[in-house]
């Protein structure tokens, strides 16, 4: 569906807006704050495995969301169908949460003319036909490059969301947000011993650049590269030992144990490990964290967000010292400070609430070198896979898909089964050096949060940190 064959949400229900605004306004008449967040969505996903195309699925769909706000507590009601009958129903449950309370509508969202994406439908280019002819290339061209190549996995992704936000005062918000995403994993054996890599791209873009021959056997070969690295990797060691993380993707760890805890929510209820820290040193002199909605064809970047709030360049952590947090507009009227552009939700089935968008460590002083050769035994992990991080006390494990040990300066063999345990704070001042080499990653990234998943950004220099629990297989 090309930009000018954009949907107009508002008006596909089955009466004039004004009724609309009508049954909005008198909802939330004595609401602290609420909205009808009305959605459409198309998706795509093609996976390609085992030399065949072995999925391929279009979805669909549109619905809305009405939610009134009084206090801490929340009516929602949503519903696939927009109708009059719906919206009536869906007023008569919300309502239920401002019977017997009278509060202040809050200030509509301050808007902008600031557009950090395109309009464009990625799905329809290229063709279906198109997209499988790629997905084989891609296959036949790793099978083709290694002899011990023993399984190609690759997928296409892209979907197209159009979002309108209609508030009790009149204020109306409008984004159409593109997405797309292309990931590839292979698996390489040596007799009994078989190993995987992968590499991923994405970001609110057409497919353009991600599906140029150039850029997608670049990612072919990095994912054929970390799999024959690990497919010479010996056990790692287990103990205490100092640690450098690349740059980009491993900013994940910072974004799990770090970033969820500086979410506006977990802080209110006192029950993230930063919660009454403010203004404190929470980490190491250098170190600053940044929350940036605002960068153009990012993942994690939202023109605004899921209340109409535009999106922003919150600092987290800045020269060590905690000095804000990521709100949406409930917690940050709970806690008498302004929204930062932080309001997401999953689809109009879903509640708003602060949510991370592309979420980083800004740069420091030394080159990567100068970090690896400060150390004199550690492991360099340069990637990571699955972690876990309990938000109340900020202790997370995280394990290692590419890392290789440390010895006296220099980077020696590879290592497998590594795991980082930690705790989040903690760990943030046992950083010692930080890298002049900032990078974003690739456009992968997925972030779940309360059953609800988001696209999002994150991103690091490389790190030093020092004296770090590290789990391993080596006995």
């Amino acid at each position: 569906m090309p930009a000018d064959n954009v949907p107009d949400l508002i008006n596909s229900f089955d009466v004039p807006k004004e009724t609309l605004q009508g049954i909005v306004g008198e909802t939330l008449a004595k609401a602290d704050d609420g909205e009808l967040f009305v959605e459409h969505r198309e998706s795509e996903n093609l996976l390609f495995d085992n030399g065949r195309l072995k999925t391929g699925s279009f979805n669909t769909g549109r619905g809305f969301g009405l939610r009134a706000v009084a206090g801490e507590a929340v009516g929602y009601a949503e519903s696939g169908e927009l109708s009059l009958g719906a919206l009536k129903r869906a007023a008569d449950a919300v309502g239920a949460v401002t019977r017997g309370y009278s509060g202040k509508y809050d200030a509509a969202p301050q808007g902008t003319n600031r557009r950090l994406y395109g309009d464009a439908n990625p799905i329809g280019e290229p063709s279906f036909e198109e997209k499988v002819k790629l997905l084989t290339e891609i296959d036949a061209y790793l099978r083709g490059k290694d002899p011990r190549v023993r399984q190609v996995t690759a997928s296409l992704a892209a979907s197209w969301q159009v979002v309108e936000i209609l508030r009790a005062d009149g204020h109306f918000a409008k984004d159409i947000r593109p997405l797309t995403r292309i990931n590839i994993s292979v698996v390489v054996g040596d007799g009994d011993r078989q190993e995987t890599g992968s590499h991923g791209m994405g970001g609110r873009q057409a497919f353009g650049d991600f599906i140029a021959a150039d850029a997608w056997r670049a990612g072919a070969d990095e994912a054929l590269r970390q799999a024959l690295v690990n497919l010479d990797a010996k056990p790692a060691p287990a103990g205490t030992l100092d640690i450098v993380l690349g740059a980009g993707w491993p900013g994940v760890m910072l974004h799990e144990a770090v970033g969820h805890g500086l979410e506006g929510d977990f802080n209110r209820k006192g029950t993230s490990a930063f919660a009454g820290l403010m203004g404190q040193q929470v980490a190491a002199k250098g170190v600053t964290v940044v929350d940036d909605g605002t960068i153009e064809n990012r993942r994690g970047s939202l023109s605004i967000d899921d209340e109409g709030t535009p999106s922003g360049y919150n600092v987290l952590i800045e020269d060590g010292k905690l000095v804000g947090y990521m709100q949406d507009r409930q917690n940050a009227r709970l806690m008498g400070v302004k929204p930062t552009g932080n309001g997401r939700r999953e689809s109009y089935a879903h509640v708003p609430m602060p949510r991370m968008t592309n979420t980083y460590m800004l740069g420091g002083d030394h080159t990567p070198d100068e970090i690896i050769a400060s150390v004199k035994k550690g492991i360099y992990a340069v990637s990571f896979g699955g972690g876990q991080v309990d938000i109340t006390s900020g202790k997370f494990v995280f394990g290692c898909t590419e890392a290789y040990m440390i010895e006296n300066g220099k980077v020696t063999h590879p290592v497998k089964g590594a795991m980082l345990i930690g705790n989040g704070p903690e760990a943030m001042h046992r950083v010692s050096m930080i890298g002049n080499d900032m990078k974003l990653d690739t456009g992968i990234g997925m972030c779940g949060k309360a059953g609800q998943g988001v696209p999002v950004g994150v991103g690091q220099p490389h790190l030093r940190m020092d004296a770090m629990t590290v789990g391993g297989t080596e006995r």
